[in-house]
């Protein structure tokens, strides 16, 4: 399996020779505005996006976790074709074929794909009320034979669904959207340094791929921030912290 991170979110995930690309969020260097309510007034995306193969844009599947912006914009929707097979939770594929994609495979809990089995994990986008403005997102969890299971947790805090999907799948990597997101009032919405320490604590049993920062205005912890309190916590070897566009081979382990 080969992991890149592209930026923010968007990930190409390379399995039983089929090319997934995760949560694509496309847009140039500051065309959006800031994040509302953040403390930060810079433009949106904060950096340009790497250079890349174009072939990534005409991957088997698109896999997407929720729908807000910075996991799936404009500029995907437009470069990636129609026909690309997209695989999402329900309540993003009336949207979705909206703008014209098919096919379209829904995603409640379980779905076979291309020998792939893709099971949908839960989490919480923040607590209290912020967390419930956020709305419904979701993780994935990747197996195919031969092949290492990845734990994709999407945009979510520590939290029981985590430790659930964890518990039930024992991923041997897993793929953290850390930042620790924010607005001025209110808690953090994605894992923050201390939440990946909680998982690399909780499942010392997989690697941990850490991304989802440096690229929006109201993500506040950094990578040298993360790596910092990784150091810290003598964990810095448990957990990778992508560049963009730099990516990783993984082999599944003995077991």
């Amino acid at each position: 399996m080969k992991l890149q991170l592209i930026r923010h979110a968007t990930l190409s995930v390379v399995m039983s020779d089929k090319t997934m690309l995760v949560d694509p969020m496309l847009s140039e260097q500051g065309i959006n505005p800031p994040i509302p309510n953040s403390t930060d007034e810079r433009r949106n995306p904060l950096v340009a996006l790497p250079k890349f193969d174009e072939k990534l844009l005409q991957p088997d599947a698109v896999l997407i976790t929720h729908l807000h912006p910075d996991h799936w914009d404009e500029a995907a929707a437009q470069s990636i074709a129609k026909s690309t097979t997209v695989i999402c939770p329900e309540e993003c594929e009336a949207s979705l074929a909206a703008q014209g994609f098919a096919p379209i495979h829904v995603i409640s809990s379980e779905l076979q794909w291309k020998g792939i089995r893709i099971f949908r994990t839960g989490g919480k986008h923040g607590f209290g009320e912020v967390g419930a403005r956020m709305g419904k997102v979701s993780g994935f969890v990747l197996q195919a034979p031969g092949e290492p299971v990845i734990y994709i947790a999407g945009d979510t805090v520590y939290c029981e669904e985590v430790e659930r999907a964890l518990d039930q799948y024992r991923p041997d990597l897993t793929v953290l959207n850390a930042g620790g997101a924010q607005f001025r009032i209110g808690g953090p919405i994605t894992m923050n340094a201390e939440d990946v320490e909680k998982v690399c604590r909780y499942a010392p049993y997989t690697q941990v791929a850490a991304v989802h920062m440096d690229t929006l205005n109201h993500c506040l912890v950094t990578r040298k921030d993360l790596k910092h309190h990784l150091r810290q916590a003598g964990l810095e070897s448990r957990v990778w912290i992508p560049e963009d566009g730099e990516e990783r081979e993984y082999v599944q382990p003995s077991r």
